[in-house]
């Protein structure tokens, strides 16, 4: 006896909706890891700015954050926490490049000012690969729905 049509409906859509996750996952990672590569690359030109805490450290925290977030998004996509985590990351790298590369905020409490006005090709990639994983990886957070 054949399934109702409805049933294969929703394979349907379920398939697309894994199909989706999947590229959303490796577009997401990719993204993540290519901002993480950038700020390792970066840190040590960084290391002098800054008296209690350099902007070095500061990519290296970055560099690390976002490639813990690329692993999970890899390993364990399907929890939404996880999409969660890689939209925070993605997103506080975003707004942190272009904050600092059009305003100067100046130093806060013990982290440097990172006042940069310009940008260069390393800068520019990694303000592009966070805006990616920024939409990606809320679009991951959607499609996941909520826990159960």
């Amino acid at each position: 006896m054949a399934p109702p049509p409805t049933d294969r409906r929703h394979r349907t859509a379920s398939g697309l909706r894994t199909f989706a996750l999947r590229i959303l996952q490796v577009a997401t990672a990719a993204a993540l890891a290519a901002d993480a590569y950038i700020h390792a690359d970066l840190a040590p030109a960084y290391d002098p700015v800054g008296q209690h805490i350099s902007q070095g450290t500061l990519f290296r925290v970055e560099a690390a954050a976002a490639s813990l977030a690329a692993l999970l998004v890899l390993l364990l996509g399907r929890r939404r926490p996880v999409w969660a985590f890689a939209f925070l990351v993605s997103l506080t790298a975003l707004v942190c490049v272009v904050l600092y590369r059009y305003v100067d905020v100046g130093a806060i409490g013990p982290l440097p000012n990172m006042y940069e006005p310009t940008w260069f090709p390393e800068k520019t990639a990694s303000a592009v690969a966070v805006a990616v994983g920024t939409v990606t990886s809320f679009a991951g957070f959607r499609i996941t729905g909520r826990p159960r």
